[in-house]
């Protein structure tokens, strides 16, 4: 989502980079290019003129001008004040002394509110928790068998209720929840095109009953500045606790989902990264802004690793690398294990230094292609072929092509790359047992 504005950002921060010594004029430059990038990103006018203020004033007490580090530090002034506009720090999501912890997700029509409930029951399944869905969007079609199979997808148990008594229904689940072994209630409510009362007496009467622990508003990254006059007048009829931004992985520009918690003071708590049910984000403003500012995202990226990675398998794998001893069955699982953690262009922008590298990568259905293009090639080779690829002969590479419906160009390409990765990964285990890197 944020692309567009990172490269603008990038720009600006390289050609003060370029200076010997920041001046008034070139201090000046920056704030006019960083105000411009931020406002065709579209994040409000009113909280542009208020960061703009606080980087000019913090970098006049600070002296940057003509300091011979003022380059690098109006980038950490930019990104504190941006760390401050997001919110500070993350916003965990409450947790009720005496089960069960209720949560009750509100927002327009279309927003994502039922698939950001069954994201959010699945990362809390994921930390022991024993969620409950409660299907109260009883007015759009099929939003009740929608949060059911997906549900069923997850193995999460999902209760209905009656359209004369959604309110009710809402509170008899809760008070259920116990006895059915659930610590956790989370509520899909209606939403409507636009906001009207019927949606809000009906939303606040759920309130009401249920008490929620936490009333979030589901807001549609991709809709701009919408997203913010939308929490503005949830907020002022409903009790919100925190905002959910969804399909954050837009390509649209953004800014909206940047200014939502300046212009109505509600923190972001979590953010849908991408379709699939794992895709949800808890939302760290620190590292959002090392985003937006090419920083990278080192912790969220090990954080995803460790989700789908193995410790003692990576350990070992590692070893292998840097010992030569790295087969093609390796290349395989690891290959495997990237995909479970996203998209290969998404992992490389967390990494500080490789924004530009990601942004020549094939990205989206494109990428899935390349990837499964490198499966089906390995997946065609003999237990013999992927432990030893010097075996393979002109026939043994026709036949591999012939079975993974590649050419046998782009079976030689992919040999060619395996090999000239194990020679890296020998020269720099050879640095590490000469002592020059640290080796485990």
């Amino acid at each position: 989502m944020f692309e567009q504005l990172q490269d603008r950002l990038a720009a600006t921060f390289a050609k003060l980079q370029g200076r010997a010594r920041v001046t008034d004029a070139d201090l000046e430059e920056a704030l006019r290019d960083v105000r411009v990038a931020l406002l065709e990103a579209d994040v409000s006018f009113k909280v542009v003129r208020q960061l703009v203020a606080t980087v000019r004033e913090r970098a006049i007490g600070q002296q940057v001008v003509q300091s011979v580090t003022g380059a690098q530090q109006v980038v950490k002034i930019v990104h504190n004040a941006l760390v401050e506009m997001l919110g500070g720090t993350a916003a965990p999501l409450a947790r009720a002394e005496r089960p069960p912890t209720v949560i009750a997700l509100v927002g327009l029509q279309g927003s994502g509110k039922t698939t950001s409930a069954a994201k959010i029951a699945n990362a809390l399944r994921k930390q022991g928790r024993t969620p409950l869905l409660v299907a109260a969007d009883v007015h759009r079609p099929a939003a009740i068998d929608q949060l059911e199979a997906l549900g069923k997808q997850l193995a999460i148990p999902v209760r209905r209720v009656d359209v004369a008594r959604v309110a009710e229904d809402a509170a008899a689940a809760v008070a259920a929840a116990t006895a059915q072994g659930r610590d956790t209630v989370i509520i899909d409510t209606a939403g409507r095109l636009h906001i009207d009362e019927a949606m809000m007496s009906e939303v606040a009467a759920i309130v009401a009953a249920t008490r929620p622990h936490e009333v979030l508003l589901v807001v549609d990254a991709m809709a701009g500045q919408d997203a913010v006059d939308a929490a503005t007048a949830f907020h002022a009829r409903i009790p919100l606790t925190g905002l959910v931004l969804a399909k954050v992985d837009s390509d649209t520009r953004g800014g909206a989902a940047l200014s939502i918690r300046a212009a109505t003071g509600i923190p972001v708590k979590l953010m849908g990264t991408g379709e699939k049910l794992d895709a949800l984000d808890v939302f760290h403003p620190d590292r959002l802004a090392q985003r937006i500012l090419g920083m990278g995202d080192i912790v969220t990226l090990v954080e995803k690793a460790q989700e789908v990675v193995d410790r003692k398998q990576a350990e070992e794998q590692a070893r292998k690398m840097l010992e030569a001893r790295f087969t093609l069955d390796d290349f395989y699982t690891q290959l495997q294990q990237i995909k479970k953690m996203g998209p290969l262009g998404d992992i490389l922008k967390m990494i500080p230094g490789m924004g530009q590298m990601a942004a020549q990568l094939p990205s989206g259905p494109e990428a899935e292609r390349e990837l499964r293009r490198i499966e089906a090639i390995i997946s065609s080779m003999t237990r013999e072929e992927r432990a030893d690829p010097t075996v393979m002969n002109g026939s043994r590479r026709k036949r591999i092509a012939k079975g993974s419906g590649t050419q046998v160009s782009d079976v030689n390409q992919l040999l060619r790359q395996f090999e000239e990765m194990k020679k890296v990964m020998k020269q720099i285990g050879g640095m590490a047992k000469a002592g020059r890197l640290p080796y485990h």
